[in-house]
């Protein structure tokens, strides 16, 4: 669009947000697609000492140590052992590149930003949680996995990338 139409008033549609739908325990749930560096299928998982609450593992995926960070546990759902018919979803964060294990990815929609109820008067103790959208009568909370991440969390992050640099390749 050209500057003077934008002085005349004349606005830019917005461009769609695209974003990743996965499901765990039956539930849909949302990250932006923008964060998602890629989703791999179920493979086995290195642990990390019992103290690590939110980080689960690492994983070696082309020589890149990448730890699984516990969403289950974070969402206060029943943990799991993994299942070979999981999908592994990385994503780049604020301390690189983090994991978490989904039950499927279902896919990728786009959604206007009016389209996305702001969490804030929804859900104000869910600091990570950027909103909700709806999916035929399905309402998705989309996730920010940074913000899901409080300031220890992040220090287990950066412990267990440290620890995983050894990890073998899956």
């Amino acid at each position: 669009m050209t500057s003077k139409k934008i002085a005349a008033g004349q606005h830019c549609m917005p461009t769609p947000r695209q974003l990743l739908i996965f499901t765990i325990d039956g539930k849909k749930y949302a990250i932006h697609l923008q964060a998602v560096e890629r989703v791999v299928l179920a493979v086995e998982i290195t642990p990390l000492p019992e103290e690590m609450t939110m980080v689960t593992g690492v994983i070696n995926v082309q020589g890149q140590v990448v730890p699984i960070f516990n969403i289950r546990r974070k969402l206060r759902l029943p943990e799991r052992a993994i299942d070979l018919d999981d999908n592994i979803v990385m994503v780049k964060g604020e301390k690189g590149v983090v994991a978490f294990v989904v039950d499927a990815v279902t896919g990728v929609i786009e959604r206007r930003e009016e389209e996305i109820i702001p969490a804030g008067g929804i859900l104000p103790e869910m600091e990570y949680t950027e909103g909700a959208i709806t999916i035929d009568d399905d309402i998705v909370f989309l996730h920010n996995i940074d913000k899901a991440l409080s300031f220890e969390e992040k220090i287990q992050l950066t412990t267990a990338l440290e620890k995983g640099s050894a990890v073998p390749d899956n």
